[in-house]
């Protein structure tokens, strides 16, 4: 980086760092959140798909079930190591909240944060049984995908590493959720309940997005964190998932 190049210019250009001896005090500000919100989800989805593996209906929707969990957990603890080079204590960290409780079902918070940790609101609220969490699946695991490869484009390379190696997984782990649901809307009566909790997790879902000309997003964006608006990437997940949905009978 040139001495006489201001930091927010050097990042705007799509310059990188790749030390926390380097990375400006607002700037770590950021990327820890940015990060923080990235443990704390997969902590939270792992901890809700624990308490579903006892209601698989076969061998191997139970084996899918238990990979996404040991997976998710996984995948935090990868991000909870690039932190750890920022001072956070992460064996402190992983115990601090209690990951696997929810709302109540009825529950409305659209977009906003709960309580003291920063998982995205959808993991703030409840699973009932296998069809409902495959189909939470189906439609997180796709905006999962979208999100991670924004976040792949961090301008902290380090981070962006982890983020290209978790990748594939959380495909998989979407192509998982897409394969159960398939063999549940094969009947008449698990179409039935898919439809109930597409109808509930859609909006929740959505949500997850963030808002549309979102002023955070504008500073993200300055500091290479984030690059594509929040409107956009819901208008490709909403063209991705509605594509899936209606191939399965389910919109």
């Amino acid at each position: 980086m040139s001495e006489m190049m201001p930091i927010e210019q050097y990042l705007e250009k799509g310059g990188v760092l790749s030390s926390p001896d380097n990375v400006p005090p607002r700037y770590r500000g950021e990327l820890l959140r940015l990060m923080a919100s990235f443990v704390d989800s997969e902590l939270a989805g792992s901890a809700g798909f624990a308490d579903i593996i006892n209601d698989a209906p076969g061998i191997q929707e139970r084996i899918s079930a238990a990979r996404i969990v040991l997976e998710k957990a996984d995948h935090a603890g990868q991000v909870l190591k690039v932190m750890e080079t920022f001072g956070v204590d992460g064996g402190r960290y992983a115990v601090h909240h209690p990951w696997a409780v929810r709302l109540s079902r009825g529950a409305d918070i659209g977009a906003v944060r709960q309580g003291g940790d920063m998982r995205l609101s959808v993991f703030h609220y409840p699973l009932e049984g296998w069809v409902d969490a495959v189909v939470m699946n189906v439609l997180m695991g796709a905006a999962s995908i979208i999100q991670l490869k924004e976040m792949a484009r961090v301008s902290y390379q380090p981070l962006a590493e982890v983020f290209r190696a978790i990748l594939p997984r959380e495909k998989r782990h979407a192509e998982l959720g897409a394969a159960g649901l398939a063999r549940i809307v094969a009947d008449d009566e698990g179409r039935a309940k898919a439809r109930a909790s597409v109808a509930y997790w859609y909006p929740r879902v959505a949500a997850s997005f963030g808002h549309a000309g979102s002023a955070r997003f504008e500073t993200l964006s300055r500091f290479g964190l984030r690059h594509t608006p929040n409107e956009t990437l819901l208008a490709e997940w909403r063209a991705d998932v509605d594509a899936q949905l209606s191939a399965l009978g389910l919109v």
